[in-house]
Order: structure tokens, then sequence, then C-alpha cells
């Protein structure tokens, strides 16, 4: 006699526990490991945004160690003129400084006349004030810049990290899928291709029309703060454009620094709500037109689902994981969609599907029937 395991049925509130458990271990994970994931995940990414350049060179055939370097050297060329260009603007706003502190000076004075003429403040309790708080702001200052000198030693050795993730990744390519054929080995193969050719295409198709989007808003910005005659509109226009990586309020946010500079170095406060009102006009191209048309639908999250994933993964690994939000989320999607399980879940990650009009009477059913029906059973054959 053959002893068959039969599958026993869980109660639900074993179920239950049993899925909150796991979800709140792997959130748990998740947040303490995240010095290794961020740059685990980032070299994903940028592996599969260099994968078609690594392919082009091996088809040239070029060896695929020499291909991945070859990668590698060009994405370090890239980043180095970046940063480059970055910190030449940058040096550039010394020469101003002088005068941004006689501007804030004027302004400090206007302000402590106003309260001492409308609030009777005398100037005496103002510097007291103001005192303490810069002294405050001096300490914060203090481990402000500290904190930032180690963020920027740790960016550093993050960035040599994620290039030598990458190059492991495009290296053992083959390696990694063999793996995943084994993993789900009761699956088949042709269905975990399937899996992974739809990942890569929804990470490609986003990475690349992100920095198509940045350049594009990028170009309108600049364009609109060179009208208004700011200065440093190249600088301020992309450095707009790239905080679209934070998805509905990131445009805004980079308005703030060009409208301070100006309302400082300039006299005229309606320049500082032009510059403001430049980038929500872009903003708002950007989110309803040039995003959309782009980026299409490949990563057709809904917007309830994209915010609730922002906030998520920024309680989870902060500024990075506001850049990580949307890729992570289509990646979750792609792999619930193909579990049978989990496809409800997929669904309710994708867009929302239009209503359809409500049914008024039987003769407005009738009229959507096809025509070629013409009564029951019956079905006219003729196309």
């Amino acid at each position: 006699m053959i002893n068959r395991a039969t599958e026993v049925q869980q109660p639900f509130y074993i179920q239950l526990a049993a899925v909150l458990t796991s979800t709140l271990i792997l959130i748990y994970g998740l947040y303490e490991l995240q010095t290794l994931l961020i740059p685990l995940v980032f070299a994903i990414l940028f592996s599969v945004l260099l994968y078609p350049l690594c392919l082009r060179l091996e088809k040239w055939r070029i060896p695929r160690i020499a291909a991945v370097l070859l990668c590698l050297v060009l994405t370090l060329a890239v980043i180095s003129t970046l940063l480059y260009a970055v910190t030449i603007q940058i040096s550039n706003f010394s020469e101003v400084l002088p005068q941004l502190i006689q501007k804030g000076n004027n302004a400090l004075d206007k302000l402590q006349t106003y309260a001492d003429a409308n609030f009777n403040i005398d100037r005496k309790r103002q510097m007291t004030e103001g005192r303490k708080y810069l002294n405050s702001l001096l300490e914060s200052g203090g481990a402000m810049l500290t904190s930032t000198l180690l963020a920027t030693t740790s960016t550093i050795t993050d960035i040599f990290i994620v290039l030598l993730f990458i190059f492991f990744f495009l290296l053992y390519r083959d390696f990694f899928r063999s793996f995943f054929y084994k993993v789900f080995g009761h699956t088949r193969r042709t269905k975990v291709d399937t899996v992974l050719g739809r990942i890569y295409e929804v990470v490609k198709d986003y990475l690349a029309g992100l920095v198509l989007v940045i350049l594009v808003t990028g170009t309108l910005m600049t364009i609109g703060l060179m009208i208004l005659g700011v200065d440093y509109a190249i600088f301020f226009g992309f450095f707009g454009a790239c905080l679209v990586l934070i998805p509905y309020f990131g445009i805004s946010l980079g308005s703030l620094l060009p409208a301070a500079y100006t309302l400082v170095t300039q006299d005229n406060p309606l320049k500082a709500l032009g510059v403001i009102g430049v980038f929500l006009f872009v903003q708002a191209i950007e989110g309803n037109f040039i995003t959309p048309y782009i980026v299409g639908s490949k990563v057709s999250i809904n917007p309830l689902a994209a915010i609730i994933a922002l906030l998520v993964w920024e309680k989870l690994w902060g500024l990075p994981g506001l850049v990580l939000a949307l890729p992570l989320t289509a990646i979750i999607k792609v792999i619930f969609d193909a579990v049978e399980p989990m496809t409800p879940y997929g669904f309710l990650l994708g867009e929302a599907e239009k209503p359809r009009p409500p049914i008024k009477n039987l003769q407005q059913l009738t009229d959507q029937l096809p025509k070629r029906v013409k009564k029951v059973g019956q079905v006219d054959e003729k196309d």
C-alpha cells in the first residue's frame, strides 16, 4: 500500500499570520541590509542599461571580458564628465558669494527695520534671538558638514562597488540565467525566459525613457530660465530635470534653489516667481505629455500604487528608495503577473480599467450585442 502525502489546508488565521510574519521579516531585512542592497539594485539597473552595448561589442568579435571592461570605462567617462561639469558650475558660485552676502545683509537690515516699526521688537532683542539661532545653526551645520563628508566618501565607495557588481552581472549573465532555471526547475524554461525578458524590457524602457525625459525637461527649463535672464540657467535647468527621478514633486523641489538665488541676486521678486512658474509649467507638461509619450505604458503602475510605493521605499531606503521605487515596483508587478496566486496583486498595482457605462435598458443591451448574432444558437458565419 502506497502512502500519498496529502496537502493540509491550514485555517485562514494561520495563513494570514504566516503572511504577515513573512512580510515583516522581509521589510526588516530590506531595511537592515540597505547598504548592500541599494548598490546591488543600482548595479542591476545599470547592467540592464549597458547590456545592449556590451552585446553589440561582443557581436563585433570582442571578447566578453574586454567588452564589459570597455562598457565600464565608458560609464566612468560619462560619470566623470558630469561630475566635472557640476564642479565647475558650483565653483562659479564662489565668484558671486560676496554679492550674495551683501544682499543677505541688506535684506536682514530691512527685515529688522520692519519688525521694529510694525511689531515693536527692538533691534537689541532681535540681535539676541538672532545670535541664539545662529549658534544653533552653526552647531547643526558642523554636524551636517561632517555627515556630508562621510556621505561623499560613502558615495565614492558605493560607485566603485556598483561598477564591480556591474562587471560581474554582465560577465556572468548566462550563469545567473542557469541559476534561475535551477531554482524554478518545475517551471518550463520558456516561461522563465519570458519573465526575465519582460523584466529586462520594463527596466530598459524605463531607464532609456527617463534619460530622454531628463534631456527634454532640462532643455525646456533652461530655455525658460534664459528668457527670464537667470544666471547659470543650464545648471539650474538640468539640476531640476534630474529631480524628475522623484516622481510627482521632484521638479517642484528643484525650483526652490534657482528661485532663492534669483531673489537674492536680483531686486525683482516677480522674477523669482517667474522661475517657479517656469518649473511648474514644465512639470505639468512633463507629467501629462512628455513622460506618458516617451516612457509610455511600459511601467504601467496606477498613480495610487506609485505614491504608496514612493512612501514605502522612502521609509526603507531614504532618497535612493525614492529613485528606485518605480522600477522596483514595476519589477514586482511583472513577477506578480507571472505567478498565478499573485495575479490579483499584480492587477491591483496596474493601471485601472476605464469603467464601462451602465446599460440603461434592454434595447441598449440588444444594440451592444454583435450584429452577426441573429438569434440564440444561430451565428452568421459570414464575416
